[in-house]
């Protein structure tokens, strides 16, 4: 399978440093939110963090447009993309919250998508259970997730 839409759940500090990362290696990202406020606020950071990698003169000025061109706001997780390929859930360490969302979520997106977690201190296995545990995964990103030298030193997921 070819994973093309990727959607994250969560814009805090993990879930735009995630959108950040994914949509700089140009995947289409798809930042969900609860609300148009938080997703705003979200996209207003990872720009910052652009403008940081802008002055650095690691990206271009044209680099920073086409990045922000592959993120997709949306207010409210009943609108998740259903043809997402992948799912990234960064919100608050709360099993309970988190097992509710995956169950939410089993049954707005497409079966095939892949299920991750980005939790620190929450058992996979306890998560998976709730859907689909055969295309649930966990992913661990540091933080600050926007670094793009930490990723590229420390993950050859993202770069070469």
């Amino acid at each position: 399978m070819e994973i093309k839409n990727i959607s994250v759940i969560g814009g805090g500090t993990m879930g735009n440093g995630i959108a950040h990362v994914f949509a700089m290696k140009g995947f289409n990202v798809n930042l969900v939110e609860m609300n148009e406020q938080l997703a705003d606020k979200a996209v207003k950071t990872i720009s910052s963090n652009l403008d940081r990698q802008v002055k650095k003169e690691i990206i271009t000025p044209e680099d920073k447009n086409s990045i922000l061109q592959k993120i997709t706001k949306i207010a409210g997780i009943d609108r998740a993309p259903r043809d997402s390929d992948l799912v990234i859930e960064a919100i608050y360490e709360n099993k309970e919250t988190k097992l509710n969302l995956f169950k939410s979520l089993h049954d707005i997106v497409n079966p095939d998508a892949i299920f991750a977690s980005n939790t620190s201190s929450i058992s996979i296995t306890e998560l998976a259970v709730i859907s689909r545990p055969e295309k649930f995964i966990g992913m661990h990103f540091m933080n600050p997730g926007t670094s793009y030298e930490t990723c590229r030193d420390h993950t050859g997921l993202f770069y070469e």
